[in-house]
């Protein structure tokens, strides 16, 4: 009983952030972020994304202790994601905004770091964690290149309703950083490194709450 609830536990966590990781992911891909706040938008998705992958892949890695779940948590993501933007496309918004999956490569050096270090925890909280913060905003963007424009889309699915914090504003390209990719990285390299310690702790609590 005991073995079946601790699993239970832990899919249930995994279905939890794999759900909140593709949330974020289809507000990223949202074309009025992209049309009104540009870059601004695009650092605080990534990073959310970011820090969302590292606590779900590491509690999910060093549950297992087997390297290569991190890049299989990559994929539960990629598929949720997939799978929402067909609902999301079925009401009329277009299908190609951020489903390149764009979380794997990160998730590979996730599990590269606990392969090489030879499952030691520590090394991959930190490696792991700088790791993933650095590489997500990268390929993040090299995905949006891949997307149809985000202004062109816009005029192309105008929306008829918008809530108030969602209000068009006049465009903040470059008001927030000149370079998004180097501010997101930059950040995302000190909060990861917090969220994959965060990863490791969830764990522990995971055994000692069904242990208890």
């Amino acid at each position: 009983v005991m073995v079946w609830l601790r699993r239970c536990t832990h899919y249930l966590f995994i279905v939890v952030v794999a759900v909140n990781s593709t949330l974020l992911t289809i507000n990223a891909g949202d074309y009025i972020f992209y049309t009104d706040w540009a870059w601004t938008s695009y650092v605080i998705f990534s990073i959310s994304q970011a820090l969302m992958l590292v606590v779900g892949a590491t509690y999910y890695l060093t549950f297992t202790g087997v390297p290569g779940t991190a890049t299989y948590y990559c994929l539960i993501m990629t598929v949720y994601t997939w799978v929402a933007k067909g609902a999301w496309f079925a009401l009329g918004y277009p299908y190609d905004f951020i489903v390149t999956p764009v979380w794997l490569p990160s998730g590979m050096l996730l599990d590269l770091v606990y392969w090489a270090t030879k499952k030691n925890k520590h090394s991959l909280i930190l490696f792991g964690g700088v790791l993933v913060g650095m590489s997500l905003p990268l390929f993040n963007m090299v995905n949006l290149i891949t997307v149809a424009d985000p202004l062109e889309t816009a005029f192309k699915y105008p929306r008829p309703t918008l809530p108030p914090y969602m209000t068009p504003i006049e465009p903040q390209v470059g008001k927030f950083c000149n370079s998004p990719v180097a501010l997101g990285a930059g950040a995302d390299a000190v909060l990861s490194v917090t969220m994959a310690a965060l990863g490791c702790k969830l764990n522990t609590w995971t055994y000692r709450w069904m242990a208890a």
